[in-house]
C-alpha cells in the first residue's frame, strides 16, 4: 500500500533514496528528522520512506523541507535488532527493511538506507539484489577518521562477514580502491593489508597469500600497495585503503568510535574541574568544536554494502537525525557518481586484463 504522497519527486529528475525508515534505535522520528536534514542541504534528493503510514505521515507533516520530496509505503512489520537474518530472511517480506531493499532491486530507487539490523540488513540485501560477478563475500565499508588529507580513510571489511581468505581481500582491496577513486577523487589509492606487524614474515598464511594476490594486482587495477599496516595506521596517514576481514574490522571501528567518546567525556570533566579549566574552555571554544568535528561519528555515519547490485547503505543503529543524515549524503554521492556500476566493472576486471583503471 502506498500513501498518496508526492510522486513529483521522481518527476523532477531528484535522486530517489529509499529509507527504512523503522529501523533503528531512535525510531522514526530520528529517521525522518534526519531526511529532513539532508533535504535542506540537499535540493536533487528525494526519497520513498517504509513503514507504518500513520506514523511517518504525521512525522513527514510536520517538516516543510520534506514537502513535495516523500513517498511513503506502508510496511506493517518491523526488523528488530534481536532478529536472527534467516528469520527475516524467511518471514520478513512485509517489513520496512524488506521495502526498502526491493524498491532498490526492482529500479525505483537509487540506493536504500537503513539503521536497523546489519546482519538482517546484508542477509536481504544478499537474497534480493544478489551478488556481483566475481564476488564471493561481499563487505561493508567505511570512511574512518585520518591524518589523510581527505580526512578519512576507506576501511573494509567491518562487519559483514567474520571470514575472510585471501581471495576475498583481494576483491575486497579492488573495492575500496573503487570507493576511494570514485568517492573520495583519489586517482591513485595506496592500500595497506591490516596485520599484526608490517613484516612480510608476520601473521596468518591467508594474510600472506593475500599479499602477493594484492601486491600482483597493483599495476592492472591503478592502485599503491604500500604492504602490510597496523592498527595505528587505521588512522594514519600511511594509505587510503585499510583491508581487513570482518571481525577485525568491527572491532576496530568499535574500539574507535569507544576511545572517540571517551576522550570527550574526559575533556568536558577535565574543563569543569575548577573556575580556572572553564575559563580555558570558553577561550579554546572554537578549537574544541573543530576537533569535535574532526572525530564526531555521526558525521561519517554510513558503511556501504560493497559486492552487491545495488547500493545499500547501513547507518549506525543509534544514529541520531545527524547521523541519519550523513547516510543520506553518503547514498546520493555514491548514486550520482554511478558507483556500483564502476565497482561492477572493477571487480569484473579482476578475470580478465584490463588497462583503464576505473
Amino acid at each position: 500500500m502506498t500513501a498518496p504522497t508526492d510522486h513529483t519527486a521522481a518527476k523532477a529528475g531528484r535522486t530517489l533514496i529509499s529509507v527504512d525508515a523503522m529501523g533503528g534505535d531512535e525510531g522514526p522520528a530520528a529517521v525522518v528528522a534526519g531526511c529532513s536534514l539532508s533535504a535542506k542541504l540537499n535540493p536533487d534528493i528525494a526519497f520513498i520512506l517504509h513503514g507504518d503510514e500513520a506514523q511517518l505521515t504525521a512525522l513527514v507533516a510536520r517538516r516543510r523541507e520534506l514537502e513535495g520530496r516523500c513517498e511513503i509505503r506502508h510496511a506493517t512489520d518491523v526488523v528488530t535488532m534481536k532478529d536472527k537474518p534467516s528469520q527475516v530472511v524467511r518471514t520478513g517480506k512485509d517489513t520496512s527493511m524488506w521495502s526498502a531493499i526491493e524498491a532498490v532491486r526492482t529500479g525505483e530507487a537509487a540506493v536504500a538506507v537503513s539503521c536497523g539490523n546489519t546482519g538482517a540488513l546484508m542477509a536481504l540485501s544478499m537474497i534480493r539484489l544478489k551478488k556481483l560477478p566475481g564476488v564471493n563475500r561481499p563487505a561493508i565499508a567505511v570512511l574512518y577518521p585520518s591524518s589523510n588529507p581527505q580526512g578519512f580513510n576507506v576501511m573494509l571489511d567491518v562487519g559483514a562477514d567474520v571470514r575472510a581468505d585471501a581471495d576475498d581481500l583481494l576483491r575486497f582491496a579492488l573495492m575500496g580502491t573503487s570507493y576511494a577513486r570514485n568517492g573520495m577523487d583519489i586517482a591513485r589509492p595506496r592500500v595497506g593489508l591490516l596485520n599484526v606487524g608490517t613484516e612480510e614474515h608476520k601473521g596468518r598464511a591467508e594474510l600472506k597469500e593475500a599479499y602477493d594476490l594484492i601486491r600482483d594486482q597493483r599495476d592492472q587495477a591503478g592502485f599503491e600497495f604500500v604492504g602490510f599496516v597496523e592498527g595505528g595506521d587505521i588512522s594514519g596517514d600511511a594509505a587510503d585503503v585499510i583491508v581487513t576481514d570482518g571481525f577485525t574490522g568491527n572491532v576496530a571501528i568499535k574500539t574507535g568510535e569507544g576511545t572517540a567518546n571517551m576522550i570527550g567525556n574526559r575533556l568536558r570533566e577535565a574543563f569543569k574541574y575548577s573556575p580556572l579549566s572553564r575559563l580555558a574552555s570558553l577561550l579554546a571554544y572554537t578549537s574544541l568544536m573543530r576537533l569535535r568535528r574532526r572525530i564526531d561519528p555521526r558525521r561519517v555515519n554510513g558503511g556501504v554494502f560493497l559486492g552487491l547490485n545495488g547500493t545499500v547503505v547501513k547507518s549506525h543503529g543509534s544514529a541520531d537525525a545527524t547521523g541519519v543524515s550523513a547516510a543520506i549524503k553518503l547514498a546520493a554521492q555514491l548514486s550520482e557518481s554511478r558507483f556500483n556500476d564502476k565497482l561492477a566493472a572493477r571487480v569484473a576486471a579482476t578475470l580478465p586484463t584490463e588497462e583503464t583503471p576505473i
